[in-house]
């Protein structure tokens, strides 16, 4: 009976100690900063508060029972430039239970609410993927495919009037293909570069998404559904080869059309311009997709590398024709006078599928460097694509131990700037389409990973990854659809123009753009810091924009960590 009693009054002291949490609320203006969607169980998990309170504790909550189930101790204050912020961090790394759970700060609030699991990502991934589809030019999209976001055919590019800067008269066909941003505009480099990115998935992991997976037309027909969208894109760049094996730069009106859906944009379409960038590019891309097609469709992989030759062939004799609009032309320009990164990345891919000793050749004169990853635009990614093939795939050992040693230079200085930068991410300037920058940066130490292991890298690319699912200082979860606060706004032609409240899902925004480019109709608070210059409003093609270039640097992080992350 003693020690029943003596039991009794532990139980008692025990229940009397533990504290009673509040009721869920969601904290105020987002101050616990943290990846929306959810953590793996042996990933870092960090959250951001950035209250001024005093203290010291924060507390994770089981969603389902409303307990407290871990508790651990904030940060000392951080104070952080590049954000305007001051600070605590709550890490939860050590805990790894799978569920669903929120963090709590005393006077503060709760989080939203996320998960642990195995596969946390696997829905954004196959969404950023299925966004592709939601692109697709020239055919209708049908409810059984695309749910609310079905649309009817618009462009379709048949007879297309060649501009007079094409160097050709008359028109041609150019059906298919993804529409390039927040545009209607189909661009040769901008249609490559992000195929080539998401190519680079396949070859490394050639089980993601297999036949039926993603709900698109082609399902069912026994090639799996990523090669089939990326087979979508590459079909239309076929198109855009001029007879003698040159590329024309783009297709688009002469000035954007407004913000509607496709198939009410009925101005005139042009195939505007040629030049080396855009020809050394669609050699790159389907050069590459020779390999990808080849056992699958041999004819197809075939004309893909016939193609690819006949483009080399062209830049070789027409090595310095560099584009700009022409006077009537307003749309997307893409401009680069300076083809080094091109040469690199197309010799790589027809090495790769030919052996030919040119490209080799081509390869050692090369000039391009690799261990210094600046951002800033896509011309400064495009030579990633070829060293990542290139080290995957060259049985020539000196070029490969010279391209491994400066990805992993690369990655280390990237890791490095992370480990203390604002919110744990690599990048310290914010362009035009930084989130692009920063998954193009994991991007760059995953390969680091996959040549070394060192679980380093793979922390540094989960990490990168909580950055874009609301670990930001913004507050927001940057893929559309995929957290509790998404843009709802983004600068994109048919989801301002089918009357849905909700966006199409899995495009990822352009993030925070300490220019401010917009027009005078987009509003930005006032006193922004960098990492703060974005706002969720349909005008702001500056802060706000969807791009292929910048879905594509997602899907291939996704889709690595759905494979790395075990």
């Amino acid at each position: 009976m003693r020690n029943f009693i003596l039991l009794l009054a532990i139980l008692t002291l025990v229940s009397s100690c533990k504290e009673a949490l509040p009721e869920y609320t969601i904290a105020n203006a987002n101050t616990i900063r943290l990846n929306q969607v959810g953590y793996y169980p042996q990933a870092s998990k960090k959250a951001i508060i950035t209250d001024t309170t005093q203290a010291t504790v924060f507390y994770l909550v089981d969603q389902q029972s409303h307990e407290s189930i871990f508790q651990g101790t904030l940060s000392e204050k951080l104070t952080w430039k590049l954000a305007g912020e001051t600070v605590r961090v709550a890490d939860f790394s050590t805990f790894t239970t799978p569920g669903n759970y929120s963090v709590y700060i005393e006077n503060v609030g709760y989080s939203y609410p996320f998960e642990i699991k195995e596969h946390v990502l696997s829905d954004a991934f196959t969404a950023s993927v299925k966004s592709l589809y939601y692109q697709r030019a020239s055919i209708a999209l049908e409810e059984k495919h695309a749910g609310v976001w079905a649309r009817n055919a618009g462009h379709l590019d048949k007879a297309v009037t060649f501009h007079s800067s094409s160097g050709r008269e008359g028109t041609k066909d150019a059906p298919g293909g993804w529409y390039d941003a927040g545009d209607f505009g189909k661009y040769v480099i901008n249609g490559a570069f992000p195929l080539g990115q998401m190519m680079t998935l396949y070859e490394q992991y050639p089980s993601v998404l297999p036949d039926t997976s993603l709900n698109i037309p082609e399902s069912g027909n026994k090639t799996p559904d990523i090669l089939d969208e990326f087979k979508y894109e590459l079909d239309w760049l076929l198109t855009m080869q001029d007879d003698d094996g040159g590329v024309f730069f783009k297709l688009t009106t002469k000035r954007f059309t407004g913000m509607t859906l496709p198939e009410k944009g009925k101005e005139e379409r042009f195939i505007i311009g040629k030049g080396t960038a855009s020809s050394l590019d669609f050699a790159a891309v389907a050069a590459k997709g020779y390999r990808l097609f080849k056992e699958i469709d041999a004819a197809y992989a075939n004309k893909c590398l016939a193609s690819a030759k006949k483009a080399w062939e062209w830049s070789k004799a027409n090595p310095t024709v560099a584009f700009s609009n022409p006077e009537d032309i307003v749309t997307g320009e893409y401009g680069d006078g300076n083809f080094s990164e091109e040469w690199f990345w197309a010799a790589a891919e027809l090495y790769l599928s030919t052996g030919d000793e040119e490209y080799v050749t081509s390869l050692k004169q090369s000039t391009v460097n690799l261990n210094n990853y600046k951002g800033g635009s896509w011309n400064n990614y495009m030579k990633y694509i070829g060293a990542f093939a290139l080290i995957d795939q060259s049985k020539d050992e000196a070029i490969v131990n010279v391209l491994k040693n400066n990805i992993v230079q690369a990655a280390d200085k990237l890791v490095s700037t992370a480990t203390t930068n604002d919110y744990f991410q690599p990048i310290t300037v914010f362009n035009w389409g930084s989130n692009s920058d920063v998954l193009n940066a994991a991007m760059i130490i995953a390969q680091a990973y996959r040549i070394t292991k060192k679980p380093e890298y793979l922390v540094a690319v989960q990490e990168i990854t909580d950055y874009v699912f609301g670990k930001n200082a913004i507050g927001y979860s940057f893929i559309t659809g995929h957290g509790d606060k998404t843009p709802l706004y983004i600068h994109h032609r048919q989801s301002a123009g089918d009357g849905i409240e909700a966006p199409v899902p899995g495009f990822i925004s352009g993030g925070p753009n300490n220019a401010k480019q917009d027009r005078n109709d987009v509003t930005y608070p006032e006193n922004t810091s960098p990492m703060n210059s974005w706002v969720d409003q349909t005008p702001s093609y500056a802060s706000n924009e969807i791009c292929l270039n910048w879905n594509s640097a997602a899907v291939y992080v996704l889709g690595f960590l759905e494979q790395e992350s075990k």
